[in-house]
Order: structure tokens, then C-alpha cells, then sequence
């Protein structure tokens, strides 16, 4: 059932994800990624709001929290989840760790895209 309950959340946040997306293109045209960047610092925003108030305001079954986060801000954006990781490693002392997971994060995964696109280029003919 959890899996029905992600799968469903995460449809909804992908949906709104293009939203942003496409708006954002309409309004400021499609010479930065703004879209992404509103939906990364929104995702994260809200995924803080959410946390935050399951944590120290109230209490929600687990079906709710994994259709909120997992599913929907992680349809979402998937850097909110990072982002939500690396505030908790930091809450709790491990800062060393907190900022080798957020350079780690942002370097390799910088370094897979252009490992992918590499790849892809140098395999067409």
C-alpha cells in the first residue's frame, strides 16, 4: 500500500513540478532555469514546513508523511529530500559530514551528468 501511496504523490508533485516549469518559461523566457530554482528552494521550503511540524507540532500516520514528502515533494523535487538530509546531519553535530555529503552530493552528481552526456555524445556516430 505504501508503494500505491508514493506512486500517487509523486504524479501529483511531478504535475505541478511541470507547472512551475512551463510557467516560468511563458513569463521569463528560457534564459535561465528559473523554474528550476523556484522549484528546488519551494521543494525545500516546504519540505522544512513539513518536517518540522510532524517532528515538534503533531503527529500524522506514516501513509500521510510518505504522501506529503516522498511522494509529492519528492515528485516534486528531489533536492528537497537532499536538502532535508544534509539539515539533519547538521542538527544533529555532524557537520564534518554535513558538508562532505552536500559537496559530494553536488560534485558527483555534476560529474554523472557530464559522464552521461559524455557518453552519449561520444557513442553517437
Amino acid at each position: 500500500m505504501s508503494y500505491l501511496i508514493v506512486f500517487l504523490g509523486a504524479g501529483i508533485g511531478g504535475a505541478l513540478r511541470h507547472g512551475v516549469n512551463l510557467g516560468s518559461l511563458r513569463l521569463f523566457g528560457q534564459g535561465f532555469p528559473l523554474g528550476t530554482l523556484v522549484v528546488n528552494v519551494l521543494g525545500s521550503l516546504l519540505m522544512g514546513l513539513i518536517a518540522g511540524y510532524f517532528a515538534f507540532k503533531g503527529e500524522a500516520p506514516q501513509s500521510l508523511r510518505l504522501f506529503l514528502t516522498t511522494g509529492i515533494l519528492g515528485g516534486f523535487t528531489t533536492f528537497s529530500a537532499f536538502s532535508l538530509d544534509a539539515a539533519l546531519l547538521y542538527e544533529r553535530g555532524a557537520i564534518g559530514q554535513a558538508v562532505l555529503y552536500v559537496l559530494g552530493s553536488v560534485f558527483l552528481s555534476l560529474l554523472g551528468i557530464a559522464l552521461g552526456l559524455a557518453a552519449i555524445r561520444w557513442g553517437v556516430k
